[in-house]
């Protein structure tokens, strides 16, 4: 049985992101990232810190088809919310981007591993205002548990051949 697969978009904000270092490519591959789980029929659950403080999630990411969880806690595990829109740990794998990389993204991650969930870390779609912070919460989550992985590794490994019908349009996404 193939396992069960959710895009967790972590705290991609309105107020939050002119301050992420280099916040255009973290959003292009956002961006792509969502599209094509859209395209493929991946689910999307974002969350949203503090959003009174930090704005909404920024408005290209969101679908009405998407849940959006807000929260107060840096780990966003520690919220029944979040924990409720996620499927059971045995059989899933959540490949999770988003912001802050060495706060909510790192905590986050670590509270899923804790749970017994198979998490694949976008590399290149996470960020921090300082890219020393995302340097160090990359090797601490790998160190977890976490895999690594890449925006277009994760939209290939996502579509699985290129015949699928989706295959040129989730192409032009990553081109």
């Amino acid at each position: 049985m193939k396992p069960e697969t959710v895009l967790l978009i972590v705290d991609v904000q309105q107020k939050l992101m002119p301050h992420i270092d280099d916040h255009a490519t973290l959003m292009r591959h956002c961006s792509a990232l969502v599209r094509a789980a859209d395209l493929i029929g991946v689910p999307v659950v974002a969350t949203e810190q503090n959003p009174r403080g930090l704005g909404a999630t920024v408005d290209e990411l969101l679908a009405p088809a998407h849940r959006v969880i807000e929260k107060h806690t840096f780990d966003a595990t520690l919220d029944d919310a979040f924990i409720a829109a996620l499927p059971a740990p045995e059989d899933s794998v959540l490949f999770v981007a988003g912001a802050e990389a060495h706060v909510c993204v790192l905590l986050t991650t670590l509270g899923l591993l804790r749970l017994g969930y198979r998490v694949e870390l976008i590399a290149d779609a996470i960020g921090s205002r300082d890219p020393a912070n995302k340097s160090i919460a990359i090797s601490r989550a790998q160190q977890e548990g976490a895999r690594l992985t890449t925006t277009e590794t994760t939209i290939f490994n996502w579509l699985g051949t290129c015949q699928r019908p989706e295959f040129k349009e989730a192409l032009r996404l990553i081109k």
